[in-house]
């Protein structure tokens, strides 16, 4: 049991800004023959929660938008802003991506996207790219 709450609190961590790779957890798993159905779900809901961590931090940052510490430029905020009403809520899909996954989940609730469209296309992204790690693992 204790490796299924590991892999997800490291696919938690992994869907923030902080540098964790939840395939690391999840590959030697696999290869250890544990079950695939509940490393799967564990990896699914431990990423897709921490996607929500940065959902919450976008649509709370915008607060302090005028702040002098604020971390972002309000041109750069705006393009993001642009970029993600052109490609709309469907790129969420892609919040699995290594490289601007986490800035969409962020993006996302600065656009004040519904939490539970949010939950539905970010798992169902999130999911479908555990299926297939798992997958290409073990051999299907």
């Amino acid at each position: 049991m204790s490796a299924y709450f590991v892999l997800a609190a490291t696919a938690f961590l992994a869907a923030t800004i902080l540098p964790f790779y939840s395939e690391l957890i999840l590959v030697p798993l696999l290869l250890e023959g544990k079950n695939y159905t509940g490393l799967w779900l564990a990896a699914t809901t431990g990423n897709t929660l921490g996607a929500v961590v940065n959902w919450w931090i976008g649509k709370y940052m915008l607060h302090f938008e005028d702040r002098r510490w604020f971390p972002f430029k309000r041109e750069t905020l705006h393009r993001a802003q642009a970029w993600f009403q052109r490609f709309g809520v469907w790129s969420l899909l892609l919040a699995w991506l290594p490289v601007g996954g986490d800035a969409l989940t962020f993006i996302a609730g600065m656009m004040n996207v519904r939490i539970l469209l949010f939950l539905v296309l970010v798992a169902v992204g999130k999911g479908l790219r555990y299926a297939v790690i798992i997958g290409l693992t073990i051999g299907f």
